[in-house]
């Protein structure tokens, strides 16, 4: 009889007690198997590629690049590994982008570790998990009325950067960045550009 390989798991959070915690637990699961860890969405892609897991388990909130942009370069770059989002922020846009990445499970952290395990055989089979709770405040906030490159102008100035330096780091002229930022400020009905910024991120637009 040929023994069953065991999930090969990544752990990505930056909070290292909670990960730690996890991967403990996780690994008391016959057939689950941590392979890596990881604390910033850099590090998380640098360790799939090196260690190739079968399921990537992703905070959805980490310093360098969230859950939801690592998963998106995971999609292309290793299509077989499945992809679960864990977070602490369950905001409604964030799981139409999530979905949109190719995100298979997307629950909140207050979720058990057997419950986990068990969401983390669900997606490795190739199905799919959403939380009820939110995926029904995702339809009742309904979509996010900034294009893409809006959401990613307003992002940028999230932390007060100038229209030049945000101009450089999107590959824009500044009075794209003033259109684009006028834009998303008028759709959102907001004060000004900051007032925008909250309002965005409080809905899970950015």
């Amino acid at each position: 009889m040929t023994a069953v390989e065991p999930v090969r798991l990544l752990l990505a959070d930056d909070e290292h007690l909670i990960r730690g915690a996890l991967a403990a637990l996780l690994s008391l699961e016959d057939d689950l198997m941590v392979v890596a860890e990881a604390a910033t969405g850099p590090e998380a892609l640098a360790m799939a590629r090196a260690h190739q897991p079968d399921v990537a388990v992703l905070d959805l909130q980490m310093p360098g690049a969230d859950g939801v942009k690592v998963a998106t370069s995971l999609r292309t770059e290793l299509p077989g590994c499945k992809v679960l989002i864990v977070t602490s922020h369950g905001r409604p846009g964030h799981l139409k982008r999530a979905l949109e990445a190719g995100v298979r499970g997307f629950v909140p952290k207050t979720v058990s570790a057997q419950r986990l395990a068990e969401l983390i055989r669900t997606v490795h089979a190739g199905n799919r998990y959403v939380d009820p709770e939110l995926a029904a405040d995702a339809i009742a906030a309904g979509d996010s009325p900034l294009t893409a490159r809006e959401a990613e102008v307003l992002e940028l100035a999230a932390d007060g950067a100038p229209v030049a330096e945000i101009a450089q780091r999107a590959a824009l002229s500044q009075g794209t960045v003033r259109n684009y930022l006028s834009s998303a400020v008028s759709k959102l009905g907001a004060e000004n550009r900051h007032a925008a910024v909250r309002l965005a991120r409080e809905r899970g637009w950015v």
